[in-house]
């Protein structure tokens, strides 16, 4: 043995099962003349490695800094021993099931090179809809658990053919230990249920969609539902099918070039749409009249999405002409899809073949499926681009399970977040997971689908939680499921406030320990006095938080019919401005105006601060959507119109008061005036203009106050594009540093990692 050997063993944390690190340690462990193993196990990639100090330390170098494009290294732990003189020749061996620390990998689009194979006819993978290799495909969504090997996932009932079989086996191949790998031969098939007998999967697929059919389609980590975006008779069908009355549809697009005639994609827009994660982007749509009528009316933004899954390509692939190579995605090409997810009434996205025939039978009209199976649910992420930075509004397949990195590290502890846009969150060290995103938690199946991927992301991480955090309002689903797991566990229970979960979560992505100033913006939650919060000025320094003001309190007439018609805070508008005696005319087409008029004339009605609910107001008063078909849609067509309107030419402004609140009453009166219903766009420009103004002067005052310069800013109203650009720049020229989300959404999708920030820093875990 040369007398220079030394052996390590190599432990590597971090995203390094499922993305090629095996074959990719295996490849540079060779050149470099090493002996010794590989191996997946619980923790990650352990390396047993054995030569001259001068290999080993150009092999520990490589690992940091060459890993394959979707390995994500944490850490590196080197441990150096006695070497072998019997070890000889370097080899990939079997996965060991032990120890905590391995993270799966998410879903990716289909690389260069699988696409390469799935255009050419002499390929034996040619116009395969599930091909995959170590370098892109399913992960997340066909892994049960860990370590990432074949048998733990929904590949483990496809035994590999001969051919497919010498490539997993050999090192060279990049496909070498691709757990989902498969080929025609062997793997999954695609069928076409609805079309004609003996018809190809995809033409016929094509040739219903058409004509004017809606086919639900299975994906990653559920089904679509798609019909032709350009037949509006088809999209009119879909939309009273799935009681869609007006929400904005998502549009697929065969690639960035076929995007030029809807929206004006910027190259940050692009770079997101092509980006391997290919998550739905919201881009401004062109001036002028709106193309494809029904998908998206009366909104300013587009949401548009490339295709993710060998599927979905050879549509568009079929739709031009099949065309040899890849040439074609190059070019613009004319087929435009909705693509929605498959779900009835708020339920959860379907993702069982069964399920998919019995639940959308009254929806579709054919099924294109494949008998791979979808072990976690998944939907599509949403993000908008804003300032140059990708901002997550919906947190799920391509971003799920992807750690986010915490300031330092804590004990476990499980986060069971919002009832709204509901996701749960466990921290494991210094990191956090995320479930994706699961949806509002008013039915049972939404619950119980939230469960099942609580328990799932559970059996990932491998950690057992010593806290359970959950909101402070008691009958939110995640606040019972709390007390039992925490009971179940003998582990402690931590409430959060609303807000203070908003504004922790902003300082989780940020890894801000300082004590800043929170800003929440959002619809409502439960505030500490039991009232209804929702436009919040906090003082935060961990597990601390003080209420320093708030906006100007509205009448709540209804409760959550209020969030649901916008006519009714605006009714209460008219009343705090003494206008009450105009509510049953101005309202007369609502049967309820004259009852809301009398409540509001008596004072008897429950009050909230929330951001949310002044915008409601707002859109009320301008007759934009007197009763609301969606959660969001009056703000929605309140800020596109503030676009339309462009820079506001006179905008009124408030003061807090001494005690802090914020009251928006003066700029509600300007839109209260029958002249703004004339020039609604104007008149929306002004209010944003306004608000960002009060808000910016407001957070200033607390500065001046507290002397903290910096304000973490969260809650959903902080998804208003123009509010969230006004209010940076307001706050900038105050000398005020905003910090804002953007791994995770600023809406209740991250109320479950701001529960675990500050259930870490809460006494005794």
């Amino acid at each position: 043995m040369n007398a220079d050997a030394a052996r390590l063993r190599i432990r590597v944390r971090g995203v390094v099962q499922g993305v090629g690190f095996r074959p990719f340690v295996w490849r540079t462990a060779t050149a470099l003349g090493l002996a010794g193993t590989v191996r997946n196990d619980g923790a990650g990639v352990a390396i047993d490695v054995q030569g001259t100090r001068a290999a080993l330390g150009a092999l520990r170098s490589s690992l940091g800094t060459d890993p394959p494009p979707r390995a994500r290294v944490d850490a590196i732990e080197c441990e150096e021993c006695v070497p072998d003189p019997a070890l000889t020749g370097f080899a990939v061996v079997a996965s060991r099931a032990a120890g905590a620390g391995a993270a799966i990998g998410h879903d990716t689009a289909p690389c260069g090179a699988c696409l390469a194979e799935l255009f050419d006819p002499g390929d034996r993978r040619y116009r395969y809809a599930l091909t995959n290799c170590t370098d892109c495909g399913p992960r997340y969504t066909v892994t049960a658990s860990l370590p990432y090997d074949r048998e733990r996932t929904s590949l483990a009932p496809f035994p590999l053919c001969t051919a497919c079989g010498d490539e997993y086996r050999s090192p060279r191949d990049r496909r070498f230990h691709a757990e989902a790998t498969a080929c025609p031969a062997c793997g999954p098939r695609l069928a076409l249920e609805g079309g004609e007998p003996g018809e190809d999967p995809i033409a016929g697929t094509l040739r219903l969609l058409r004509a004017g059919a809606i086919v639900a389609i299975k994906g990653l980590g559920g089904y679509h539902l798609a019909c032709d975006a350009t037949n509006a008779a088809a999209v009119r069908r879909l939309r009273e099918r799935k009681h869609r009355e007006e929400q904005p549809f998502a549009i697929m697009v065969a690639n960035a070039a076929s995007l030029a005639s809807h929206v004006g994609a910027d190259d940050g827009e692009r770079a997101l749409l092509e980006s391997p994660e290919r998550p739905i982007v919201l881009v401004g749509r062109r001036p002028g009249p709106m193309a494809l009528p029904g998908v998206a009316d009366g909104v300013d933004r587009l949401g548009v999405m490339l295709p993710y899954t060998p599927l979905q390509y050879l549509l568009f692939h079929e739709a031009a002409g099949r065309p040899r190579g890849t040439a074609w995605l190059g070019t613009p090409q004319p087929l435009v899809l909705v693509m929605t997810s498959a779900n009835i009434h708020d339920e959860p996205l379907v993702i069982d073949d069964d399920e998919a025939r019995s639940a959308l039978a009254g929806i579709a009209q054919a099924w294109l499926w494949h008998d791979r199976r979808i072990v976690t649910r998944c939907d599509d992420s949403l993000m908008r681009v804003r300032d140059g930075t990708p901002r997550m509004l919906r947190r799920a397949r391509g971003a799920a399970p992807k750690a986010l990195r915490l300031g330092r590290a804590g004990p476990v502890v499980l986060g069971l977040g919002g009832h709204y846009k509901a996701t749960a969150c466990v921290t494991r060290a210094d990191e956090a997971f995320l479930t994706p995103h699961v949806g509002d938690l008013d039915l049972a199946p939404t619950r119980r689908a939230f469960d099942a991927a609580v328990r799932h992301l559970l059996a990932l991480t491998e950690v057992r939680p010593v806290a359970v955090a959950h909101d402070l309002h008691p009958d939110f689903h995640g606040s019972r499921l709390a007390v039992r797991l925490a009971d179940e566990w003998q582990v402690r229970l931590v409430p959060v406030q609303h807000h203070h979960a908003h504004v922790a979560a902003v300082l989780a992505e940020h890894r801000a320990e300082e004590p800043v100033l929170g800003l929440a913006l959002d619809g409502i939650g439960h505030g500490m006095d039991g009232g209804a919060w929702g436009g919040e000025l906090l003082l935060v320094d961990g597990p601390r938080c003080e209420r320093l003001g708030h906006l100007g309190t509205l009448p709540l007439v209804g409760g959550d019919r209020a969030a649901r018609e916008p006519w009714r805070p605006a009714a209460a508008a008219l009343a705090a401005l003494g206008r009450g005696d105009e509510i049953a005319a101005r309202f007369a087409a609502e049967p309820a105006a004259s009852t809301v008029a009398r409540i509001l004339a008596r004072g008897s009605a429950p009050r909230t601060s929330s951001l949310g609910r002044w915008f409601d107001a707002a859109a009320g008063l301008l007759g934009l959507v007197p009763v609301a078909s969606f959660e969001g849609q009056a703000a929605m067509l309140l800020e596109s119109l503030a676009v339309a309107g462009g820079p506001a030419r006179a905008a009124v402004a408030v003061a807090p008061t001494e005690d802090g609140v914020l009251d928006l009453l003066p700029l509600l009166a300007v839109l209260a005036d029958p002249a703004s219903s004339t020039a609604p766009a104007a008149a929306s420009a002004a209010f944003h203009a306004g608000l960002a103004t009060s808000l910016a002067d407001w957070v200033a005052w607390a500065s001046r106050r507290s002397g903290l310069a910096t304000v973490a800013c969260g809650g959903g109203c902080l998804q208003n594009d123009v509010l969230a650009r006004a209010l940076r720049s307001g706050l900038a020229a105050r000398g005020v540093k905003m910090l804002e989300a953007a791994l995770v959404p600023s809406n209740d999708g991250a109320i479950s990692l701001g529960q675990c920030w500050i259930a870490q820093r809460s006494g005794r875990t």
